[in-house]
């Protein structure tokens, strides 16, 4: 996933978080729903949302206004998060990370690296785990909206990787605040550099990190490729998130109105979803033609970093992800691969791509 991730990071000031800029809203304000993204204005995720809102004018006859707030204005995800909390805004579009802020049981869909060997994989333990994890925001206030992703995270460096050994000698990009995963890379052998998300791109231009775990559109749109022309092409994990909505936000609106407002919602998710991994996709081709340099990845060297990823499941698991969250994962995508297994137990053929095929 970290207090800030991606995009822009601007700090809130005290009195903004009392109210000040966005005060909470009165008893009669439920209809106007305040959402925040990270998203930069423009893009297609931000586009789906102003579809979003249309959509639910429409089913609400007016009744319901969605206001986007894109960009990062808000601050980072746990600023976000913290606005939600006290009714300054009322959903917020965010990473698993920023969902962590809320119930850490999110992390499973992201953070057990190299977990997932496809796409498929990240779909299948989504479906199985989702309904749990919504009746734990539930629990926490959240409805989530829909679910979705954009794709892999990849290593992009100043130099080329190719075997873990090789990452271990550059200095690697960590989430400031996750003392966590700080101490894990540690103890992996890596050099981490804290840093905040907005502080990567001048990290890269002084040599303050020389390499970094980032989703292709993220290194694009803010042109990370251009200090750091290499990628890994090794799927080290999904990049999750939702969108949620308070729930005393939600259970204010007329309750015929709901159900269309929530499918519409989905809708949306799957648009973002589809629109994120094409644009995962488009993005690496992009940085190729101006220079990206891609290093692919063979099975004997995807076997060492998979090795290396496992050595740090038993400190991930209950640090970063719950124990029971941890477990559910590897036995859901373990029954998962038997069902798709050959007659002589090899994995079926769509389930062999564990590196990423730009």
């Amino acid at each position: 996933m970290n207090r800030r991730r991606l995009l822009l990071v601007f700090p809130l000031t005290g009195w903004l978080l009392a109210g000040g800029l966005f005060p909470p809203a009165s008893t009669h304000a439920a209809e106007r729903i305040k959402l925040a993204t990270l998203a930069p204005t423009g893009s297609s995720f931000h586009k789906s949302l102003l579809g979003l809102r249309e959509a639910w004018r429409k089913r609400s006859n007016g009744a319901v206004d969605l206001v986007i707030y894109a960009d990062g204005k808000l601050g980072g995800e746990a600023d976000t998060v913290g606005l939600m909390r006290v009714n300054s805004i009322q959903a917020a579009m965010l990473t698993g990370v920023g969902l962590a802020e809320i119930e850490p049981a999110v992390q499973g869909l992201l953070s057990i690296p190299m977990g997932f060997r496809d796409l498929d994989e990240v779909d299948h333990v989504g479906a199985q785990l989702q309904p749990r994890l919504e009746e734990r925001l539930a629990a926490k206030g959240f409805v989530v909206l829909f679910w979705s992703d954009a794709g892999w995270v990849h290593f992009f460096s100043t130099r080329p990787v190719a075997r873990p050994d090789d990452l271990k000698k550059l200095k690697l990009f960590s989430w400031a605040g996750n003392m966590d995963q700080l101490q894990i890379y540690r103890s992996a052998g890596f050099q981490p550099v804290a840093l905040e998300t907005a502080d990567i791109l001048p990290g890269f231009q002084t040599g303050l990190i020389e390499a970094a775990p980032l989703p292709p559109v993220f290194a694009l749109s803010t042109q990370v490729d251009t200090r750091a022309p290499y990628m890994l092409a090794l799927n080290w994990g999904p990049l999750v998130g939702a969108c949620v909505i308070r729930k005393a936000t939600w259970d204010q609106l007329p309750a015929a109105l709901r159900p269309g407002l929530l499918e519409a919602a989905r809708q949306t998710g799957a648009e973002i979803k589809a629109s994120g991994r094409k644009e995962s996709e488009d993005a690496i081709r992009a940085m190729q033609n101006r220079g990206l340099k891609v290093t692919t990845v063979p099975p004997a060297v995807e076997a060492e970093w998979r090795a290396a990823a496992e050595a740090a499941y038993p400190q991930i698991r209950g640090k970063i992800v719950p124990a029971d969250i941890f477990d559910e994962v590897l036995q859901i995508i373990r029954r998962y691969r038997a069902s798709k297994a050959g007659p002589d137990g090899s994995p079926a053929a769509g389930a062999r791509a564990g590196a990423a095929q730009p």
